[in-house]
């Protein structure tokens, strides 16, 4: 039996269709019948009619038909199916012949060609020799036909040539050769679909006719093979719901049968091919979920029918193609549209194939283990006549006996001997691998990584049972570390175990010392025993010599690793090996603490390593050194104890790098840092510990950073959460767990032994010169140099206030913008022992808020430090916040000459600037003088002098000016017009002379200019006497370029009589003026109000009396009449 037997044939895997032969085309010669038979064949997409078209020559001899029963009665059948009967249904009995034949209507010589025609299909016919297989004639024409009915002779022609042939009408078809051949073949097509539906359908009524000469007794095989038979029919029908239903009916029928030993193996074989046909349909009909329950339905049938114990193998082999199939049909479904999930996809299928081909392997294992001796059977009895069974699931020599009692042992005998022999030479290895690379995949594909590297450790397995054993390491490398990363330690062990004979068995010296070095720590869950074994052989290979044999290695790779080990004992090459221990967990812990997370660099800076060994016996190392970012700190910390090769596992109590098991043993290492070091972190970059000497092979364990390996992170996190107590340990010893590894330290200045004391008047003024002393004493006790001052605007504020700060040692001028807002490195010279210095530093705040300042002292210093001189730089700094403040609030508004407050000016008339300065300092002010500057539309009506001159301001006191403007006649000036400046210069009343005064300049507001068209204004003294007369004239100007009539009226008042014009109307001139003398006669005393004076514009009725009376004056004050006095009554009053 071949080793393919178990797959499925290709004629049941393949999508029936409907099987059509084309005679009478030469597709090499002639250049039409090709274009035909390309059209026919070439791109055929999906919405064409399913059909298999083959083009063979008119006399083509078909399978012949064998003559119809007429009786079942002593029919006896030999099998179920036969294996040659599906390909003869697909590929060598067409459902229609088609004879093409070139031939138009017009043809002249029309009665040879229909006679040639007529035979060329009584040929076909012959051939066919009895089948129902439908014949069909196709005339290749050149022109392009009539409608139908138009063309009369192409009428009477066709019937004429239908009537030769003896074909139905339906059966003639024209094929006109033009560039719409294609159109036509489909059309052709179409029509050929229809006759092939024809033929199956009468074979599936010819196929149940059957079914009435039967009877359950005897032909229990007959109603399988013609269930089959109608559903396989159905399906090149393409009716696959009822092909479905047929194959359902099969497959219970199937199960019917008695099974015995000498016929499991044809129930089986069947059951699986109409299994396999269900679960196709299923998925072909989209119910995914029927194809799995009759899958799983098929397996729970199945199973247990095993046959003979002698080939259970192949049950084995059996079940793992079952799954292998239908894992294949649900990956098919998949890529045509189906939705598979994580826990149903098609690698667990793939997963089970390989696990019944791991049994299969198991099985041929022990059942074919024959010795050397046994020779095959000759003759073969596994070869038939036809080199292929009757028969799918018969045996070669037995084929259609169907009794259960066995006719020649003897036969029986040779033939499993045969089959086991056979059996012998299959690469198990290689399918499992095959198998379970689908399944990796697919879980892969349905992120599954946990099973995906399961079957991965199963892969390498079957890889070093094969013995590629790069392959196996390669895999099984791949999967150590989500082991590892996970805990799994036993699993681990079991990968590391076969991972360590691959490397044996490949004499790969790294990896064998590498796997070595993990099976002994603490990972590891072998037993004491096995560990001492590759102890030993580890120390072995390090010096020089073979390893022992791994246990249960193949004898003969075991022969071969043993040659290859002398040859690299024998070969000089390099014997040191860098392992690098991040990646796996070795026999040796180690860990690196600094003493504290920062050194003065005056101090000598201390860790410690510390080691632990988890292998079986104390262990000698050669070399410890540690190494750090700065590589000048390498050589201070070495520890090398030399050693020959065999004393690694001897005197394990003597010298520093003897590791005892389960003992920490801890190694101090100091070193003064350099000063240039000072600010910056000093890093153990990593940890290398030797084992072995350079004159036999040594093995370097490389720890990067402090020490740690794969499972350190996971350790310290249990170890972090378990709440259990640890034992107490001697003084001189520490629990392992307790250690935490602080692989980095800074660096930092000695302690400086000197005072900085700031001195200052908070708050700061904004734009002052502000003071801040700054008093530095030494304490050391030896003297200190190179003292320099750095001091202004701490660094890492808002950039606005480092723009607006400014910081000087010179306090007599002023900061501008060129000024920085930190001095820097400002030489201060040397400081004896208690010797203190002050410097005086001025700062310019632009704006107010809080701002943090700096000052920061640095010096030189010679001190010792493990009796090495060196010279320390030290600093000192001291930082204060201090709060800008405004030295004062200025308050400006505008009023008339009465003191009324004004919204807006008039032009040419004059009006009063009040500015009122509050003081808002907590500190007194001088405020030296001040100084209205005016824009160019403002002018002055008397001199503009300061009247605060020198004045002393406390907190909450204020000071005012008064000044008497005028604006002229600017026209409409949108926004208003600009007044000018206030310039206040003042200082600290308790600010030194030589500190500059500050200039503080206040934009004044812009004014609201209106042009009014007349303008009044009255001369009256400042107060009148009872019966007294009191002169009043009114000044009445024009503003305006025209022409003013003005009525003017005096309403009488109870307090006065007058004299004058009591009403009168007049005009005046442009720019020009007119005067209105009045008499008043007060008679009463006191504040009373003068008669009042109506104006009345004609021509600018906005012009109201209420605008005029902020004019002229509306009151006096009169005082009483008195006696007449002398001067010298006067002059004492």
């Amino acid at each position: 039996m071949s080793p393919t037997q178990w797959d499925l044939p290709v004629e049941l895997c393949c999508r029936p269709m409907a099987f059509v032969t084309l005679t009478g085309l030469d597709v090499v010669y002639n250049a039409v019948h090709r274009a035909v038979w390309d059209a026919f064949c070439a791109n055929r997409r999906a919405d064409r009619v399913p059909i298999s078209f083959k083009v063979l020559p008119g006399d083509h001899e078909y399978p012949k038909c064998r003559p119809k029963r007429t009786s079942y009665e002593w029919y006896i059948p030999k099998g179920i199916l036969k294996t040659g009967w599906m390909n003869k249904h697909l590929n060598l009995v067409p459902a229609l012949v088609v004879v093409f034949y070139e031939l138009d209507w017009d043809e002249p010589q029309w009665k040879e060609k229909q006679s040639e025609c007529a035979t060329r299909v009584e040929i076909v016919r012959q051939s066919l020799q009895g089948r129902n297989t439908k014949v069909a004639v196709v005339l290749i024409q050149k022109k392009t036909p009539l409608p139908p009915g138009e063309d009369v002779i192409a009428s009477e022609r066709a019937a004429a040539l239908c009537n030769a042939c003896e074909l139905s009408g339906k059966s003639l078809f024209v094929l006109p050769h033009t560039d719409h051949l294609v159109g036509y073949i489909i059309r052709l097509e179409n029509a050929f679909y229809e006759h092939a539906q024809t033929y199956y359908y009468t074979e599936i009524r010819r196929v149940k006719s059957h079914k009435e000469f039967l009877n359950k007794t005897t032909h229990q095989l007959l109603f399988v093979r013609h269930q089959f038979k109608i559903a396989f029919f159905s399906e090149l029908k393409q009716d696959t719901q009822n092909a479905l239903k047929n194959y359902r009916t099969a497959y219970n029928l199937v199960h019917e049968l008695r099974a015995h030993e000498t016929n499991i193996l044809e129930i089986k074989t069947m059951a699986g091919f109409i299994n396999y046909k269900i679960c196709r349909l299923c998925f072909q009909h989209n119910t995914p979920l029927d194809a799995i329950a009759q899958f799983r339905k098929h397996i729970d049938l199945c199973k247990k029918k095993i046959g003979s114990a002698e080939l259970s193998f192949e049950h084995a082999a059996w079940m793992s193609k079952q799954f292998q199939a239908f894992g294949d049909l649900f990956d098919e479904a998949i890529k045509l549209g189906l939705t598979a999930i994580q826990t149903q996809n098609p690698g667990f299928y793939y997963q089970q194939a390989a696990y019944y081909a791991q049994e299969r392997k198991q099985l041929a294992k022990s059942l074919c283990n024959h010795e050397a001796s046994v020779m095959y059977p000759n003759p073969d009895p596994l070869e038939t006549q036809t080199g292929v069974l009757d028969f799918y699931g018969q045996r070669s020599w037995r084929q259609g006996i169907l009794s259960f009692d066995l006719s020649d042992p003897e036969k029986e005998k040779v033939g499993v001997l045969a089959i086991q022999l056979k059996e012998r030479n299959v690469a198990h290895s290689e399918i499992i691998i095959t198998l379970l690379s689908n399944a990796v995949a697919q879980f892969k594909k349905y992120k599954c990584p946990r099973m995906k590297s399961h079957l991965m450790v199963q892969m390498g397995e079957e890889y070093y049972y094969a013995k590629d054993y790069t392959k196996a390491l390669k895999l099984l490398d791949y999967v150590m570390c989500d082991y590892r990363s996970e805990g799994w330690w036993t699993l681990l062990t079991s990968i590391l175990t076969t991972a360590l004979k691959c490397s044996y068995l490949m004499a790969q010296l790294k990896d064998y010392i590498t796997y070595s070095l993990e099976l002994l720590g603490r990972a590891s869950t072998l037993k004491d025993d096995q560990k001492s074994r590759i102890e030993k052989n580890l120390i072995n290979v390090l010096m020089n010599e073979s390893p022992d044999p791994e246990p249960d290695c193949d004898t003969f790779a075991g022969k071969t690793a043993q040659k290859l080990w002398a040859d690299r004992i024998s070969l000089a090459g390099s014997n040191v090996f860098t392992i690098g221990v991040q990646d796996f967990v070795p026999f040796v812990q180690c860990k690196a603490k600094f003493h504290a997370p920062s050194f003065h660099v005056d101090v000598p800076v201390e860790f410690d390593i510390y080691l632990k060994a988890d292998c079986p016996h104390p262990i000698r190392f050669s070399k410890l050194c540690v190494s750090f970012n700065n590589q000048e700190y390498n050589q201070f910390c070495v520890i090398e104890e030399a050693s020959k090769a065999n004393e690694v596992l001897e005197n394990p109590t003597q010298g520093k790098m003897c590791l005892v098991p389960g003992k920490t043993r801890k190694l101090l290492f100091k070193f003064v840092a350099k000063t240039e070091d000072v600010g910056k972190k000093i890093e153990i970059t990593s940890v290398d510990l030797a084992l072995g000497n350079e004159t036999g092979r040594c093995v370097v364990l490389n720890w990067q950073g402090g020490g740690g390996d794969a499972a350190s992170s996971q350790e310290a996190l249990q170890a972090a959460r378990s709440f259990k107590r640890r034992p107490k340990l001697p003084d001189n010893e520490v629990h392992w767990d307790s250690i935490i590894i602080q692989a980095s330290t800074m660096i930092i200045s000695r302690v400086p032994n000197i005072s900085v004391h700031l001195q200052h008047e908070p708050p700061a003024l904004t734009n002052e010169m502000y003071c801040l002393v700054v008093t530095v004493q030494s304490h050391e006790k030896t003297q200190i140099r190179d003292v320099k001052l750095t001091a202004g605007l701490k660094p890492g504020q808002d950039a606005n206030l480092t723009q607006k700060t400014h910081v000087t040692l010179h306090g007599t001028e002023l900061c501008d913008e060129s000024y920085p807002a930190l001095l820097t490195d400002i030489p201060v010279g040397d400081l004896h022992p208690g010797e203190q210095l002050e410097k005086m530093l001025y700062v310019r705040c632009g704006t107010v808020g809080s701002r943090m300042f700096l000052v920061y002292v640095s010096y030189l210093i010679n001190t010792t430090a493990e009796e090495k001189e060196i010279v320390c730089k030290c600093h000192k700094d001291e930082t204060v916040t201090i709060e800008t403040v405004f030295p004062f609030d200025v308050a400006v508004k505008f009023v008339s000459t009465k003191f009324e407050h004004l919204e807006r000016v008039y032009a040419d008339i004059p009006f009063l600037l009040m500015t009122d300065l509050l003081s808002a300092s907590p500190w007194a002010l001088t405020v030296v003088s001040s100084e209205l500057q005016l824009a160019p539309s403002m002018t002055t009506v008397d001199q503009l002098e300061s009247q605060v001159d020198n004045v002393v301001l406390q907190t909450g006191e204020s000071a005012s000016e008064c000044f008497c403007l005028r604006c002229p006649s600017l026209g409409n000036v949108e926004g208003g017009v600009a007044t000018g400046h206030y310039i206040i210069s003042w200082k600290r009343t308790s600010a030194m002379e030589n500190i500059p005064v500050i200039r503080t300049v206040i934009t004044l507001p812009h004014v609201i200019v209106e042009n009014i068209p007349l303008h009044v204004n009255a001369d009256l003294p400042s107060f009148g006497r009872v019966r007294e007369s009191l002169p009043v004239k009114y000044h009445l100007q024009n503003k305006t370029d025209f022409v003013q009539d003005v009525e003017i009226s005096v309403e009488p008042s109870d307090a006065f009589m007058f004299s004058g014009l009591k009403q009168i109307r007049l005009r005046i001139l442009p720019g020009t003026e007119q005067e209105m003398l009045y008499n008043f006669y007060p008679l009463m005393a006191g504040y009373q109000q003068l008669p009042s004076l109506n104006i009345n514009l004609l021509r600018f009725p906005n012009f109201t009396n209420q605008l005029l009376r902020r004019f002229i004056p509306t009151s006096i004050f009169v005082k009483p009449q008195g006696r007449l006095m002398d001067d010298t009554s006067i002059a004492a009053a």
